[in-house]
């Protein structure tokens, strides 16, 4: 360990200079944080005005967190991997109590029957998001520490599962199904490319899906969603209100949209058009070829985050390997989920688009994600230019090896 964090700071002293950043990943990141905050001003000009008497009132408050969320990512770049490293087990600790805490009454904020917030002054902390990370990070630690295990003994792969059961029962009990979905899949995704082996990979793959199946009939509500989204039609001003807006938005932005600002369901035909249903209107002003954009900014995106997990397991530092990785998951499987709710070809669920919806605690924990893919990619570099790699398992492993 100490070997490990002398290599290091080598990293951070024997660099005169910043090497060359992954500009890709910072135009598709800010590309579609800056798309987003117009889409959400567009979206939420006339519900701000009617409700709060600004017009610009919710287009502030994500610059605001566009202006925060780089500042965090900013402080986060500066640390060491071989210190997230050793926070693993602490962050994890952190998003167990955050998600306990929420169900507390008198702390957790209740919206639409849900309690998933705790107020946090200038916005309200949503806790699945740094929860989310959190777990990542402390499961990159692990799938780098205990890689051995999880791949030759089932009790390897099994030990990370029962921490996802806790954290499932957790946001199920606020209820959050979208984020156990979006979590459970993460987790899956890393044990996967931890070389897990693969009739064991499928079993829990199809009990887990089972599993989600038997939450998702046994509960009227969600049941209600899954009637909605197999023909929304059937009942288009009730149940089925805001998915039939947002087909309609879509369907109305045909090739080049209808002009930016020029939306029709904005005005409070589409609900939450400025959170989870934005990719709705940016598809009615911005037509196909907005759809297309942003798909090409989240493909570029998840590209450069898949490309510095294998830069990352070349110069031998698997915790950034397997972080890098289920960064990349996330962003990708949570686009496409919310994407797929606003086309119609996913059940609804109550996710953000990364980057590009209203709220202050995806932003933030989306930028915080983006620092560490580019603290990957500079340290990464700095091993291809001749100094060693940071991380605990990696020195482990090139103790071994000597």
């Amino acid at each position: 360990m100490v070997a490990a964090a002398q290599q290091a700071r080598r990293i951070e002293a024997g660099t005169s200079r910043l090497p060359r950043v992954d500009y890709l990943l910072i135009f598709s990141a800010l590309s579609l944080a800056l798309l987003g905050l117009v889409m959400v001003s567009s979206a939420s000009i006339t519900f701000a005005d009617r409700e709060i008497g600004h017009p610009f009132y919710y287009a502030i408050r994500q610059s605001i967190y566009i202006g925060f969320g780089v500042f965090v990512g900013a402080l986060l770049f500066k640390l060491r991997l071989v210190d997230l490293e050793r926070m693993g087990m602490t962050l994890l600790l952190l998003a167990f109590a955050m998600l306990l805490l929420v169900l507390v009454p008198g702390v957790g904020v209740e919206v639409n029957g849900a309690s998933r917030w705790i107020n946090a002054g200038l916005f309200r902390l949503q806790v699945s998001e740094p929860a989310k990370l959190f777990f990542i990070i402390y499961l990159a630690g692990y799938l780098a520490k205990y890689g051995d295990e999880v791949r030759s003994q089932i009790s390897g792969f099994l030990k990370p599962l029962g921490l996802l059961v806790i954290a499932a029962v957790l946001l199920l009990a606020e209820p959050d199904f979208g984020a156990t979905v979006v979590l459970a899949a993460i987790v899956m995704g890393m044990i996967f490319m931890a070389g897990v082996k693969l009739y064991q990979f499928g079993g829990m793959l199809g009990l887990g899906a089972v599993l989600m199946a038997g939450m998702a009939v046994s509960s009227p509500y969600r049941m209600t969603r899954l009637k909605t989204f197999m023909d929304p039609w059937a009942d288009p001003f009730d149940t089925g209100f805001q998915l039939t807006q947002s087909l309609i938005a879509i369907g109305r932005g045909e090739w080049f949209g209808v002009g930016l600002g020029a939306s029709i369901q904005k005005l409070f035909y589409l609900p939450e058009a400025h959170t989870d249903f934005v990719f709705a209107v940016l598809a009615e002003e911005l037509g196909l070829f907005g759809v297309c954009t942003i798909i090409v900014l989240y493909s570029v995106l998840v590209w450069r985050a898949f490309s510095i997990a294998v830069q990352a397991a070349k110069a031998n530092n698997l915790f950034a390997s397997y972080l890098a990785y289920g960064l990349g998951i996330w962003f990708g499987l949570q686009s496409f989920i919310n994407i797929g709710v606003n086309m119609g070809l996913l059940p609804t669920k109550g996710l953000t688009l990364p980057l590009m919806s209203y709220g202050g605690s995806s932003m933030v924990v989306m930028c915080m994600a983006i620092a560490l893919l580019l603290r990957i990619d500079y340290e990464t570099r700095c091993t291809a230019a001749g100094l060693s790699a940071s991380g605990i398992a990696a020195a482990t492993l090139r103790r071994s090896s000597t």
